[in-house]
């Protein structure tokens, strides 16, 4: 259904104010022009996690530094010790941009785009940082792990759970997000609605919600309990930027919502493990979360609308190497640079450096291979479907010759019985004629 899109507001067409589901196929609305206030909270985020992963954990990072991050930079050390809410804001992203990717379009379209948005730059991405913690060896980094079976199974994505240590320890996010690809991209296999969707929001927060009291570890793999309501949030804030809000999904926004702050406190203490000199606060952490939901919330309801640098496209683009690329090689970067540069200039040096990378692997490496991939996946896909085809033909046409084999046995006997009972009943009456012509004289 068609959406009005107003200066600073979003408002549902008049075609959209009866039910969402009416009128045709999911896909039958025209394109919403790309929000680009999306791609630069992308990077936000990604950028918030860098600051955590180099300044903000003290822990083991005195050696990175020379010095602990709170000796070498202390005012940004203070202001990157919640960086981690980034990777919270990271999936309420991925709810509302996974909805809208997906939105009609068939099953084969949506696995076909997120594999060809995943894999190649991931692909170079773990090659590179095994190529630079192999060749600078530095302790503090995931050199240990590291073996060519490593390697290996982590170019699959899956080495989470096959038990496998990760190349980066960044990678621990690809598991979660891969899981509600595979729970939403099943659920929506018939293609999404508005009432199918919905459905999803609530029951997926139903089992997460139960998930952790009945010791059904499969359930919990597949609920994603501590961020499925991250997701599910994201995914109701694309219901509205596409249908308008209402009632319903303001109500579950909320539940999303205050479900992701109860679970927060697990993912508090864990940090709290890591940041054992501060005082990790529930208060702030929750306040940072609620801010990132307003954030996502703004740009639904199309209070962000003006913002639309142009940009802010490359720098969405530039988010996922970026987010790949940062923690071996740029704390193994800030170790080595330590040597020769003060504090905040090797932060910048780094920075600014994996920037370049994360443009380089997007230009170079990602778009030509995705492009690559996707002509060949489509191809296969429709080479399956031709199979589909012919295989139904061919069933059909044996089905029809094996209706007309019986259906022809079925006529021969028929016309046998008739041929017999009436030759039975010709001798039957020549039997019986002598008497009957004499009577009949009489």
């Amino acid at each position: 259904m068609p959406l009005s899109v107003l200066p600073g507001r979003l408002r549902p067409a008049p075609a959209a104010r009866g039910l969402p589901d009416e009128g045709g196929p999911a896909g039958s609305r025209a394109k919403r022009p790309r929000l680009h206030v999306l791609d630069g909270m992308r990077l936000m985020a990604a950028l918030a996690v860098m600051s955590f992963h180099f300044i903000g954990k003290p822990v083991g990072y005195d050696d990175t530094w020379r010095e602990t991050p709170a000796q070498a930079l202390p005012t940004l050390h203070r202001m990157a010790l919640y960086g981690w809410t980034g990777v919270e804001l990271f999936f309420l992203i991925s709810g509302f941009v996974i909805c809208m990717s997906c939105w009609g379009k068939r099953s084969q379209d949506f696995f076909v785009s997120r594999v060809v948005r995943l894999y190649p730059a991931y692909w170079i991405s773990v090659l590179l940082t095994s190529a630079v913690v192999l060749t600078f060896r530095y302790d503090f980094s995931t050199v240990k792990d590291i073996t060519p079976r490593t390697v290996i199974v982590n170019l699959t994505m899956l080495q989470t759970p096959v038990g496998a240590p990760l190349v980066d320890p960044s990678y621990w996010t690809l598991w979660t997000e891969l899981v509600f690809y595979v729970v939403f991209g099943a659920v929506m296999a018939g293609g999404p609605t508005y009432r199918r969707v919905v459905a999803f929001c609530g029951g997926w927060t139903f089992a997460a919600a139960i998930a952790p009291s009945v010791n059904l570890p499969l359930l919990t793999t597949l609920t994603l309990p501590d961020y499925a309501p991250f997701f599910t949030a994201g995914i109701t804030m694309y219901l509205m930027y596409r249908f308008g809000p209402n009632l319903l999904l303001w109500g579950m926004l909320g539940l999303s919502w205050m479900i992701a702050l109860w679970r927060l406190e697990g993912t508090v203490q864990m940090y709290q493990m890591y940041l054992p000199a501060h005082s990790i606060s529930w208060s702030v952490a929750a306040t940072l979360v609620t801010l990132c939901f307003l954030l996502v919330l703004a740009a639904a309801l199309g209070l962000l609308n003006r913002i639309r640098w142009r940009r802010l496209t490359v720098a969405g683009a530039l988010t996922y190497p970026l987010y790949l690329l940062h923690q071996e090689i740029g704390t193994t970067g800030i170790h080595l640079l330590r040597r020769w540069l003060a504090p905040l200039p090797t932060l910048v040096v780094v920075v600014v450096g994996l920037l370049l990378l994360a443009w380089l692997v997007h230009r170079l490496v990602e778009r030509p291979l995705s492009g690559a991939m996707k002509k060949r996946l489509d191809l296969a896909f429709a080479t399956l479907s031709t199979a589909d085809a012919q295989a139904g033909t061919q069933a059909g046409v044996r089905a029809s010759t094996q209706t007309g084999v019986q259906a022809g046995a079925q006529s021969g006997v028929q016309a046998g019985a008739q041929s017999g009972a009436q030759a039975g009943a010709e001798r039957a009456s020549a039997a019986a004629s002598p008497e009957q012509a004499e009577g009949g004289l009489r």
